[in-house]
C-alpha cells in the first residue's frame, strides 16, 4: 500500500524522536594500569585521558616515585565493587574500546585526573581540560613532582631515554660553555642530547641542577 504524504511525515518525524544508543559495556570491573580497564571481561580504555605508564616513574622531592603504579592504585580506588557503565567513543589501534566510564554514577576519568594522576589527553579531547588544571592549581599528584608525559615515554625509544625516567632533566653544556637544563615538555627538550663526556649531565630535580651551575631553559 503506497504511503500518503501524511504518513511520511509522522513516521519521520517518530524517526528523528527515536533516541540513539551508543554501544555500552557494563559490569564489575578491574584496573590494569592507570587508564586501562577490564569490564566484564573486555579491555576499555578510558577517553580522553593519559596515565603513566605501569613502570613509569616521576621524581618527587628528589626520589624516586612509582607514578605508574599510583595511577593503578588511584583507579583502583575509584572502581571499588561498582556497577561501571562505559560508553564507547571509539575503538583504538591495539582494538581496545575507548570510552568515558562510570563507576557509581561519577566519571572516572574525571576523577583521575582530579587527583592528579592523569592528564587531559588534548590530542582526543578537551573534555578533563578543566580538571586539570584544578589538579595543577593545587600541586596533586603528577604535578607535585618532576615526570614526563605518558605518551612522550611511551616513545622514548624515538629519542633519548632518560637512564632512569625519574630523572629525566637534561643538563647540556652549549658550544661556549652555557649551562642550560631543559625539563621534559620544554621546546628543545626532545632535541636535546646529553653527551657526559663533555661533563652534561641527566638530574631528579631542578634544585639539582641549579646547584650543579646549570640554570632553566627559556622555552
Amino acid at each position: 500500500m503506497a504511503l500518503t504524504f501524511r504518513s511520511l511525515i509522522v513516521l519521520a518525524a517518530l524517526a528523528l524522536a527515536l533516541p540513539v544508543h551508543a554501544t555500552e559495556i557494563a559490569g564489575r570491573a578491574r584496573a590494569v594500569d592507570g587508564d586501562t580497564l577490564d569490564v566484564a571481561g573486555q579491555k576499555v580504555r578510558l577517553f580522553g585521558v593519559d596515565a603513566p605508564e605501569l613502570d613509569q616513574s616521576c621524581a618527587r622531592g628528589g626520589r624516586r616515585w612509582a607514578c605508574g603504579q599510583a595511577a593503578k592504585t588511584a583507579l583502583e580506588g575509584l572502581l571499588g565493587r561498582k556497577r561501571v557503565v562505559c560508553t564507547v567513543q571509539d575503538t583504538d589501534r591495539y582494538g581496545r574500546n575507548v570510552a568515558v566510564c562510570l563507576a557509581g554514577g561519577d566519571d572516572v576519568g574525571a576523577a583521575l585526573v582530579r587527583q592528579g594522576l592523569a592528564i587531559a589527553y588534548r590530542r582526543y579531547s578537551g573534555r578533563y581540560v578543566n580538571a586539570e588544571a584544578a589538579a595543577r592549581a593545587e600541586g596533586l599528584g603528577l604535578w607535585s613532582s618532576v615526570y614526563v608525559e605518558p605518551e612522550t615515554y611511551r616513545h622514548a625509544g624515538e629519542g633519548q631515554p632518560a637512564p632512569d625516567p625519574a630523572c629525566a632533566i637534561k643538563g647540556n653544556i652549549g658550544g661556549k660553555g652555557g649551562r642550560i637544563y631543559h625539563l621534559p615538555g620544554q621546546a628543545d627538550y626532545e632535541a636535546t642530547r646529553i653527551n657526559e663526556k663533555k661533563g652534561e649531565r641527566w638530574f631528579c630535580t631542578e634544585a639539582e641542577a641549579r646547584a650543579a651551575g646549570f640554570r632553566r631553559a627559556e622555552r
